[in-house]
């Protein structure tokens, strides 16, 4: 094969050659290196979270590995969000935000610089996504180095996580369980580096970069810092070398029979609500003409293979054990088209051939599933014309059907309070709102009331819609990415309190009990309420983020054959 053209070999005597040779020279790079590929390590290490304890570890190993292969790595550096750190400052509005402005970054560092390649380590909720947007984009030869999870441990004799310590501030808020107790649980509930142990955003997403083909076989699960994940970035970094050579582009991995594998993954693992808006992000960045939310309702006949957490007894580590991702997709051979590409340079028909058959324990036949209905579902109705999202895995199996009275809270803060003084009941439908990409700006974290609600044992008993941030560890009878949202005039907004409103998950209807009249009339009358900002990145995000039906992407798009 001959040498592949690449674009960082740039013309000799040129400016571009001249002080780029003298920068790399004092950087001690060899000068027959110059003409190899030049890989980017992407890395978003962080001393703010565990979730990124271990990036800088993995990134040493991914560049010795790059070396080996042939090829010269760069490590650049972006931001590194983490929902449980960084959702501290203004009620999280600082999360959605930073999937694009890590793909932002990633555009400047790696167009800028005009590199051949890039490795992706990927680990909390909204890196993840980023990454796989910032693949599409730069189509450049890309893939995704899924950086595991971390292990829970043991407090008053059972076995603790980050989703225990979650739930448990709803349960002290309602007296059922005493400060010291939960201050003794985090103490305990995190164990090692890597993002939140069970099926949430996280874990989901970094399931979805192998689903679509853009991460290695057996990519996901895996545990931080463990043996595999070690072989894995080793894989990585030679893989990266020769899909400069073959100039195998992420855009020949993301067509549309890739999200529609994809899909059918996460509904058949109960993945995370949120990973309907990422699989919507980057397939606009892609330009791919595939309609996401289309696909997931077209997905409704697929059955859940899987039971993690919060969507039944099992961790994360039994999934990985079991043959993880890569083994839920040999279940769902009969599903899902096999001749895509994949980042192995083969197709999924070649790579699930080397894949052992799963332990059914934890990963059911499709013949055979844990139950009989998807995982994930879009539901519709007067509340949300566009649909809504619905993590049916994480709800009650005998709930199917809820009426109750709408309680409007616009403050997640407000609406806790209101669970501790009892203001929230037992039959109440709450509803949080104007907490959405445009209405934060920045979705607002909704999860931590849900999550306090559960705690508090009314998860059963009170159901939650909102167009507010949730995460992928919410379980309940939750309704979210209610679209439109709120401040955008969707129905949402002018919904009141003592309202009806109907969640019918069996029907896929989600309505308020008002006339047609009556709802044109308040929306007609409605007013968007005016934010007073302070000049910020939160500012200017919120006069870019398109809809959440278009995946809170930054700027309008055009997406031939699914959007105008």
């Amino acid at each position: 094969m001959a040498d592949p053209v690449l674009r960082s070999n740039f013309e000799p005597g040129t400016t571009r050659w001249a002080v780029r040779r003298a920068q790399w020279l004092a950087m001690g790079i060899a000068e027959e290196d110059f003409d190899k590929p030049k890989i980017a390590i992407v890395n978003s290490s962080s001393k703010l979270s565990v979730c990124y304890a271990h990036l800088d570890d993995v990134a040493r190993q991914v560049e010795k590995a790059i070396r080996a292969a042939g090829g010269v790595p760069f490590e650049i550096r972006t931001v590194a969000p983490s929902d449980f750190v960084t959702s501290a400052g203004k009620q999280g509005r600082y999360l959605m935000p930073t999937r694009d402005l890590l793909v932002n970054d990633v555009e400047v560092q790696v167009e800028g610089a005009e590199l051949d390649g890039m490795i992706l380590l990927a680990s909390c909720d909204k890196t993840t996504p980023g990454q796989l947007m910032a693949c599409a984009r730069l189509n450049i030869p890309a893939l995704i180095l899924p950086c595991g999870y971390q292990l829970g441990g043991e407090c008053g004799g059972r076995h603790v996580d980050i989703e225990e310590v979650y739930k448990a501030v709803g349960t002290v808020k309602a007296g059922r369980m005493t400060l010291i107790e939960l201050e003794d649980m985090t103490r305990h509930a995190i164990k090692g580096p890597g993002v939140c142990a069970g099926l949430a955003t996280a874990n989901t997403m970094q399931c979805m970069a192998e689903a679509l083909g853009m991460a290695l076989p057996h990519s996901a699960p895996i545990r931080a810092g463990g043996p595999r994940l070690a072989e894995q970035a080793d894989k990585a970094g030679a893989k990266i070398v020769e899909l400069v050579n073959k100039n195998l582009r992420p855009r020949d991995i993301l067509t549309p029979a890739a999200f529609r594998n994809a899909v059918t993954v996460a509904v058949a693992m109960g993945g995370s609500v949120n990973c309907v808006r990422h699989l919507i992000a980057t397939s606009i960045e892609a330009e791919c003409a595939v309609d996401v939310l289309a696909e997931f309702e077209r997905a409704a006949d697929v059955d859940q293979l899987t039971l993690v957490r919060p969507n039944g007894p099992h961790r994360i580590e039994d999934l990985d054990a079991a043959g993880g991702c890569a083994g839920v997709m040999r279940q769902l051979r009969a599903r899902l088209d096999l001749s895509v590409l994949t980042v192995t340079g083969a197709t999924l028909e070649a790579n699930l051939a080397e894949v052992p058959q799963p332990d059914e324990a934890f990963i059911r036949p499709a013949s055979n599933p844990f139950r009989r209905e998807p995982g994930l579902i879009v539901i519709r109705g007067n509340l949300a014309p566009e649909g809504a999202v619905v993590k049916l895995s994480a709800v009650p199996e005998a709930v199917r059907r809820f009426v109750g009275v709408a309680r409007v809270f616009e403050d997640e803060n407000e609406a806790i309070a209101g669970l501790q003084d009892g203001t929230v009941r037992a039959g109440d439908v709450i509803v949080l709102r104007m907490m959405g990409a445009k209405g934060g700006p920045g979705t607002v974290f909704a999860a931590s009331f849900m999550a306090a609600l559960v705690g508090a044992g009314l998860g059963d008993t009170v159901a939650v819609v909102t167009d507010g941030e949730l995460s992928g560890l919410n379980s309940g009878i939750t309704i979210g990415q209610v679209m439109p949202e709120a401040a955008e005039g969707g129905p949402l907004a002018v919904v009141r309190n003592g309202d009806m409103v109907e969640i019918d998950l069996t029907r896929r209807v989600l309505a308020f009990d008002v006339t047609d009249d009556e709802l044109a009339a308040r929306l007609a009358a409605f007013v968007p309420p005016v934010l007073d900002l302070k000049p910020g990145w939160l500012s200017m995000y919120r006069q870019l983020v398109q809809p959440m039906s278009q995946g809170a992407v930054l700027g309008e798009r055009r997406r031939p054959g699914v959007h105008k």
